[in-house]
């Protein structure tokens, strides 16, 4: 339980992935940054579950990431065996990639299973992961992850105005990162999004914060972008993100 609210909110981070992993989770809760650690096989979340334990700030997903079906479908069954343990799965989808369209069928058969199992058990908060498919993404939690069983945050969020206005309509919030907003055809998508379902992520190690992997702490660099983004001062967008994190986080199996 977090007795202080956050200053901050990392919605996707591979914590694990640091060489200083155990030092990070204590650097999250001195800065008081809400930080989601995610992971990228269920084998991982055994470990990333032990460093966090006592956090007040890190919480940790079960993960199974379509980069690495190819080599991982088989762990699909501790997957399953595991997701009772947490309410929190991620990071999973899809990637239509050219270096891994080649799983694409067998990653299609994971992220349904994975839903359907979220589902069934409900209240669940989900990243995906969506290169190059968001369409198919959307497809896939239009038949199985009704918008009362779970939320399903859209990690990385690349679709087009229209895939947005379809991904709000099925009740997703998005997570942005500083790379996002880079770009001025994907800051016009983010501007047109509900804000009240908008969400802050570094994905570090994956992106970069002068010349160095970020960091969760590094998520107050991207606030000022998404606050230039959206025409609003940087405070107003912090305590944006950090209201919408507390909707979320409430959310119980409810339409929202």
């Amino acid at each position: 339980m977090i007795r202080m609210r956050p200053r901050w909110v990392d919605f996707h981070c591979h914590l694990d992935l640091y060489p200083d992993h155990a030092s990070l989770v204590s650097e999250c809760d001195r800065e008081r940054v809400a930080t989601l650690a995610v992971t990228t096989t269920p084998k991982a979340w055994k470990r990333n579950l032990e460093v966090a334990t006592g956090s007040e700030y890190v919480r940790v997903a079960l993960g199974m990431h379509p980069q690495l079906i190819a080599e991982r479908a088989s762990e699909l069954p501790l997957f399953e065996k595991l997701l009772s343990e947490t309410r929190y799965v991620g990071e999973i989808g899809l990637d239509a990639g050219p270096k891994f369209y080649r799983s694409f069928s067998e990653q299609e058969r994971v992220f349904s299973r994975i839903l359907g199992a979220c589902a069934e058990q409900g209240n669940k908060i989900l990243t995906i992961h969506s290169v190059r498919c968001v369409s198919k993404v959307l497809d896939h939690l239009e038949r199985s992850f009704p918008l009362d069983r779970g939320v399903a945050v859209l990690h990385w969020f690349t679709g087009t105005a229209a895939e947005a206005r379809r991904a709000a309509e099925l009740g997703c919030y998005f997570s942005i990162n500083a790379q996002m907003l880079v770009s001025e055809k994907t800051c016009r998508v983010v501007s047109a999004l509900p804000r009240e379902r908008l969400l802050t992520e570094t994905d570090g190690p994956f992106v970069a914060f002068n010349e160095r992997p970020s960091r969760p702490r590094d998520v107050g660099e991207t606030l000022k972008s998404l606050a230039s983004t959206l025409g609003i001062e940087v405070q107003a967008a912090s305590e944006l993100v950090v209201k919408n994190l507390g909707a979320l986080t409430r959310n119980r199996n409810r339409r929202v």
